[in-house]
């Protein structure tokens, strides 16, 4: 890498803001990235361990692990926007930093040995998940060269891919060997070196809001509203897909799910890092419809091709659609709102990303219930094409909004990669 000035510049009493693009994705973003793998590792630590210690240590029952599992989703969802406005108030950095440190801190409090004040901690983590990521996802944009908004969502999100794949294992042979008090540790652990490295970023990661320019209070952004329902609509695919596979795996005779998950994080891996520019190429409006029409062929034929060969094969070509989804309507988001509103913006599309695991899991739950697992993907299809039409129908009528000026950094230089 190109030699630069410190990462984290000294700044006067005013505050830099963002004025403009840099040319490429340079070292900060590299930090950014390093933070999200930090960050999900500790997440992911806890996806094989916190059923079981609800159930062995705390005596809860199946209904209790959905009160614990279900809180974390709950807070983010509902802060997600507020944190939004925060970060367009306060910076990216004290979202990353604060976000970061929250979590990691109620990690370190799981051992309470209580349900009711595990399902607090839970709470609180979500508050923290609702700020670090809403800060991550806008600092990606800001960081981000002009015309690359898809690109820099894409790289960000392999930051994901890399820590859960690395840390639930993790997770599953810590919590065997040395039980949950080491699982929490660790974890928290992760998160503060998330926070850690968050303090190394610049303190001017905010945008410059123009006169008169004062965002009305208002729960949503009004920029991401209709692509937040289209995302929506896609993402309820990803929510059959994570919530059913395992009982599908069974029923179709394989003898584990977890190789099936392999195979869709590192497709979505190479996608994303393969593929970075495909959304940006595409535009914004082909690009979340050729990813929605991957996502209901891939989905029909899951439901529908009912081997361990038909579930690979489905698996692989709905990785390529859901990796697509959320890089296709980023910059449109990005594009129809103010740079001083960017991350109350995005905030809301995340929001959308979290509703249908709030709400669709327990919708296709019903359905599973009355049917078989196989029709929770074919719903999710039809979802799917639901949030098609609607995208078609708003490119039909003009797109989703008036593009708006970018500002994005440049206050301080940019140290750049190689």
């Amino acid at each position: 890498m190109a030699s630069g000035p410190p990462l984290a510049a000294s700044t006067h009493a005013s505050t830099p803001r963002l004025t403009t693009s840099p040319e490429r994705f340079g070292l900060r973003f590299v930090v950014l990235v390093c933070i999200g793998i930090f960050y999900f590792a500790g997440i992911g630590m806890l996806a094989p361990v916190l059923p079981r210690y609800v159930t062995n240590e705390l005596g809860g029952s199946g209904a209790d692990v959905g009160l614990v599992v279900g809180a974390f989703g709950l807070s983010a969802l509902l802060l997600r926007s507020w944190m939004g406005r925060l970060g367009d108030r306060y910076g990216r950095r004290v979202l990353i930093v604060g976000g970061c440190a929250v979590l990691g801190v109620s990690f370190l409090g799981y051992g309470i040995g209580s349900l009711t004040g595990l399902i607090a901690l839970r709470l609180l983590s979500g508050a923290g998940e609702a700020a670090a990521i809403v800060g991550a996802v806008t600092l990606a944009e800001d960081l981000a060269p002009e015309g690359r908004s898809g690109q820099a969502a894409g790289y960000f999100s392999v930051s994901l891919s890399i820590g859960i794949m690395g840390s639930v294992p993790l997770g599953e042979w810590m919590y065997q060997r040395y039980g949950t008090d080491q699982v929490w540790l660790t974890a928290g652990l992760l998160c503060l070196v998330a926070a850690a490295l968050g303090a190394a970023l610049p303190a001017w990661t905010r945008p410059e809001a123009a006169a008169g320019d004062a965002p009305p209070r208002r729960f949503l952004h009004p920029a991401a509203v209709r692509p937040g329902f289209v995302l929506a609509l896609g993402v309820i695919g990803a929510c059959a897909f994570s919530t059913f596979v395992p009982l599908y795996a069974d029923a179709i005779g394989m003898d584990s799910a977890a190789t099936v998950f392999i195979v869709y994080a590192a497709a979505v891996m190479v996608v994303r890092l393969l593929g970075s520019r495909v959304p940006d190429l595409l535009g914004p409006s082909r690009g979340p419809a050729v990813a929605l029409s991957v996502e209901i062929v891939a989905l029909v034929a899951m439901g529908l091709w009912t081997s361990p060969t038909g579930l690979y094969v489905s698996t692989t070509v709905f990785a390529l659609g859901s990796s697509l989804l959320y890089p296709s309507l980023m910059p449109v988001v990005v594009r129809a709102s103010r740079p001083s509103e960017r991350s109350h913006a995005l905030g809301t599309l995340v929001l959308f990303f979290d509703l249908p695991f709030t709400v669709g899991a327990p919708v296709l739950g019903l359905l599973v219930e009355a049917s078989s697992e196989r029709w929770a993907f074919i719903a999710a299809a039809g979802a799917a094409a639901a949030g098609w039409i609607l995208h078609r129908a708003t490119c039909a009528r003009g797109g989703y909004a008036a593009p708006v000026a970018r500002q994005t950094p440049a206050a301080t230089p940019e140290p750049t990669a190689a």
